[in-house]
C-alpha cells in the first residue's frame, strides 16, 4: 500500500483525488450558499457544506498521518530550482489551507450561536465564541483563504499540466496510474 520510489501509491493517489473533487465541489457549494437567500427550503444546502467541509477536514488529517507512514516520492527532475522552490511552497500551502478553509468554517459557524450539525446528526463542539462581530470577522477570514485555497490550487493545477504537456516528464501520470 505504501508509494512505492518512484510513484505515488494507491492510498496516495485516492486520497489527493477524492480530495482534489471533493474540494472543488464545497468551494462551488460555498460560493453558492453564500449568494442564496436563505429559507428553510434551502437550509440541508448548509449542512451539506459544513459535513463536507469536516470530511475534508478529517482526510486532509489522514492524508498528513498517511504522508508520515509512507512518505510520497521526491519530484521528477527537471524544472530550473525557482519553479521547484515554486512548487514546494505551493503544496506547502495547499496542506495548510486544508487546515486552514475548514476549521475557520467550522469557527465562523459556532460564532453565528448555531450548532455545528454535519451527516444530519454529529453536533461538532463549538470553537468560537458566539458573536455577530465574530462571525463577520471568520466570514471574512472563510471566504479570503477559500479563494487564496482556489488560487493556489490553479497554480498547482498549471504546474501539474505543464509538466505534463510541456516537459512530457511523467510528472501527471504518477498521480493517476502510480
Amino acid at each position: 500500500m505504501a508509494a512505492p520510489r518512484a510513484g505515488f501509491g494507491l492510498p496516495t493517489r485516492v486520497l489527493h483525488w477524492v480530495m482534489a473533487f471533493g474540494i472543488l465541489g464545497t468551494f462551488a457549494l460555498g460560493a453558492y450558499v453564500a449568494r442564496m437567500e436563505v429559507g428553510l427550503g434551502n437550509l440541508w444546502l448548509f449542512g451539506l457544506h459544513k459535513t463536507i467541509g469536516a470530511v475534508l477536514l478529517a482526510l486532509a488529517m489522514a492524508r498528513i498521518v498517511w504522508h508520515g507512514i509512507a512518505p510520497p516520492p521526491g519530484p521528477l527532475p527537471g524544472p530550473p530550482e525557482w519553479q521547484m522552490t515554486l512548487a514546494r511552497a505551493a503544496h506547502r500551502a495547499l496542506y495548510a489551507l486544508m487546515l486552514g478553509v475548514p476549521v475557520s468554517g467550522w469557527a465562523r459557524a459556532s460564532a453565528s450561536g448555531l450548532d455545528v450539525v454535519i451527516f444530519g446528526r454529529l453536533t461538532l463542539p463549538a470553537i468560537a465564541p458566539a458573536s455577530p462581530a465574530v462571525e463577520d470577522a471568520l466570514a471574512l477570514l472563510h471566504r479570503g483563504l477559500a479563494w487564496g485555497f482556489l488560487a493556489v490550487i490553479l497554480l498547482h493545477v498549471a504546474g501539474a499540466l505543464k509538466r505534463a504537456i510541456g516537459a512530457r516528464d511523467g510528472t501527471l501520470r504518477r498521480m493517476l496510474r502510480g
